[in-house]
């Protein structure tokens, strides 16, 4: 069963820096791209970052300059640098990544999600 799990959430101070981690078990495929995305408290779930095989990165405007993705195929682990964080980045915090299986066939996947919070 394929599962992807995020770590590296926690409690900062805003100014301060957290780096995420989303590692994909249970197949041998990486996706073909990743994507973080977060939820704060009584939102909808936004988009963070993207980044595809080929190393092509989208940010959202708040987070431009600040966050940076990143991945490693060889480890199936995306990465997302947190720095500057500011109260509100508080949010919970999800991977997606496109995986396929022996049949070519993509499936979108996401993790349970890492708290972030920022304290002013």
């Amino acid at each position: 069963q394929v599962q992807l799990v995020e770590s590296g959430g926690g409690l900062v101070h805003a100014g301060g820096s957290l780096r995420l981690s989303c590692i994909v078990s249970g197949s041998i495929f990486s996706p073909n791209a990743w994507g973080w995305y977060r939820q704060g408290p009584g939102k909808q779930r936004d988009l963070v970052a993207t980044i595809t095989a080929g190393g092509s990165t989208n940010y959202a405007d708040s987070v431009k300059g600040r966050f940076t993705i990143s991945s490693d195929n060889a480890k199936n682990t995306a990465y997302l640098q947190m720095n500057s964080l500011k109260p509100e980045d508080t949010a919970v915090y999800y991977c997606n990544g496109n995986i396929r299986d022996y049949s070519n066939y993509y499936t979108s996947y996401w993790g349970q999600g890492t708290q972030v919070t920022v304290s002013s």
